[in-house]
């Protein structure tokens, strides 16, 4: 037996309340909330648990076999939706798994699947979307292998890399070094785009940890795109702004502080929120899964990009300040010399009967 999780992340815009979106869905839509099942509830916290979307199915036909995928969702509340589908075979021997996971290595496929999926899903979010256009090229493509066992037989540097070739032993190693195990029947294999994992009972904690460790990452590089082009707005504006005259530059310099204050104030509290989605304290193994997970999808690096990018925005806040100061200075001066020059007529001109 074996079965392949497809994820595709998308940022669908502003912060979605989960609560209200639960509850107008009751009575149409089959929802429920992600929970962890074999770890105590003290060990894994969330704030807000995303909530599940059923979606519709589909059947996929392939030279290996026709066969059924589920689809399912989760609702993010900081404004990110994970679809999944899933292919399962309950029959097929456990080597089987990296035939089919060739063969759908590239997404191609299944990229109709996720788009019926995730238009289905926009219209069940459609009254509970802001205003912000959503972005549907924009996505991160993520991979679980589920086997019951591990088998020699299955190539498992293949799998990951999507193709079948004699790796190095360098490439070997390097892909498969981010590898764990809790029980000897278990295991765990990370990698930058998917990951492996054998077990006897399907490990639904560790899917869910990783899944979560993708969401996360692709928002952090929603947000690093962002900025960037804020960044080059920002200077734009500031360009524009320089060719005014001086008093109409700085009602323009007022202005583009404004929204910078307000963008930034807003990056840095999604920033958080996604930072924050989920919380490994007493689990060892689930957090150093979770800490892999983080680490092969390159978070550290894409966080540091952002704080890089909202440090400059904060940096250049700070300097429109100082020049706002400046000129107001500077024009405190010139009515303090007008008052002055304008005193001194009055008193030069004569006055009538002396």
């Amino acid at each position: 037996m074996f079965s392949i999780r497809f994820f595709r992340i998308y940022d669908i815009g502003d912060e979605i309340d989960l609560l209200s979106l639960e509850r107008d869905l009751a009575a149409s839509t089959s929802t429920s909330r992600s929970r962890f099942k074999r770890v105590r509830p003290e060990s894994i916290t969330i704030d807000e648990p995303p909530l599940l979307v059923r979606l519709q199915g589909a059947a996929i036909s392939t030279p290996l076999g026709t066969w059924t995928l589920s689809a399912m969702a989760k609702v993010f509340d900081f404004g990110a939706v994970s679809i999944s589908l899933v292919l399962e075979d309950r029959d097929a021997p456990v080597t089987a798994l990296e035939a089919a996971a060739l063969h759908f290595a590239a997404h191609e496929e299944l990229s109709p699947h996720f788009e019926q999926a995730f238009s289905e899903l926009r219209e069940v979010l459609l009254p509970h979307l802001g205003a912000r256009p959503i972005d549907a090229e924009f996505y991160d493509d993520y991979t679980i292998y589920l086997a019951e066992r591990e088998d020699p037989a299955i190539d498992q540097a293949a799998i990951l890399l999507g193709e079948k070739a004699g790796f190095s032993r360098a490439v070997r190693e390097d892909t498969l070094r981010h590898t764990f195990s809790y029980y000897p029947d278990e295991k765990a294999v990370l990698s930058w785009n998917g990951a492996i994992l054998f077990s006897p009972d399907p490990p639904l904690d560790l899917i869910e940890l990783i899944e979560y460790a993708a969401v996360q990452v692709l928002e952090l590089r929603f947000y690093e795109r962002e900025l960037s082009r804020q960044m080059e707005k920002m200077y734009d504006d500031i360009e524009n702004a320089d060719r005014q005259w001086w008093i109409s530059r700085s009602f323009h310099y007022r202005a583009l502080m404004k929204v910078l204050m307000s963008e930034q104030a807003e990056v840095s509290e999604v920033i958080e929120d996604v930072n924050n989605l989920i919380k490994v304290t007493e689990d060892v193994y689930y957090a150093r899964v979770y800490a892999a997970a983080l680490q092969v999808l390159r978070s550290g690096q894409w966080t540091d990009s952002v704080n890089r990018k909202l440090g400059t925005i904060r940096e250049n806040y700070r300097m429109l300040s100082d020049e706002v100061n400046i000129q107001h200075a500077h024009f405190l001066e010139w009515i303090v010399i007008l008052l002055i020059a304008f005193e001194i007529v009055v008193f030069l001109l004569p006055v009538p009967g002396h």
